[in-house]
């Protein structure tokens, strides 16, 4: 009993120093589909990042995201069709802690900007740009698959955004405490 803790013990302390000075290259990727008759919905994101572990525990990088959206609702006998496009780009600083075994936790903090542009099929509308910030807090656990490549889990997280219109006198200000309510998967590799 008392070699097993040790090399469990050993191989937890090379696991975390193997990490220094590692680039890590995460993301993740997600798609929604909904149709209800001739009435559809669906989103696409992709959202990558690359970091760079400077101590076994923490990683400082950047984080984008690109997402669409289209969807159609029926005014009167009319579909309109109703299209976005949004941006993200910031800064992640992630701690990290390994567990027993393969498993870790980890979270993510991120702050930075955003944009969005969205349109219709309705003739003579125009198309609606915005733009303002994020700040994110997202826990994780990850197993590791060996040679550096990890699955990531979350089950949500917090949130604060802001986006103002072009043209219009306040922005959009949203709070969301996703916890329980989403979930992601994503995949992380440390080179």
């Amino acid at each position: 009993m008392k070699k097993a803790i040790i090399i469990a013990a050993l191989a937890f302390v090379s696991l975390a120093n193997a990490q220094k000075g590692s680039v890590l290259v995460a993301g993740n990727i997600g798609y929604a589909s909904q149709n209800t008759g001739d009435l559809k919905a669906n989103y696409f994101e992709f959202a990558p990042k690359v970091g760079y572990q400077f101590s076994d525990n923490m990683t400082v990088g950047i984080e984008t995201a690109v997402g669409s959206s289209k969807n159609s609702d029926r005014v009167g006998n009319v579909i309109v069709e109703h299209k976005e496009n949004d941006f993200r780009l910031g800064a992640f600083l992630r701690y990290s802690q390994p567990l027993a075994g393969v498993f870790s936790i980890f979270g993510d903090l991120g702050v930075g900007m955003q944009s969005a542009k969205s349109s219709n099929n309705i003739p003579f509308s125009k198309e609606i740009k915005g733009d303002g910030f994020y700040i994110g807090l997202v826990p994780a656990v990850g197993v590791d698959l060996k040679k550096g490549f990890c699955l990531n889990f979350s089950i949500g997280g917090l949130g604060y955004d802001s986006l103002k219109n072009d043209g219009a006198s306040d922005a959009t200000n949203t709070f969301a405490f996703t916890f329980g309510k989403q979930a992601s998967v994503g995949i992380s590799k440390n080179f």
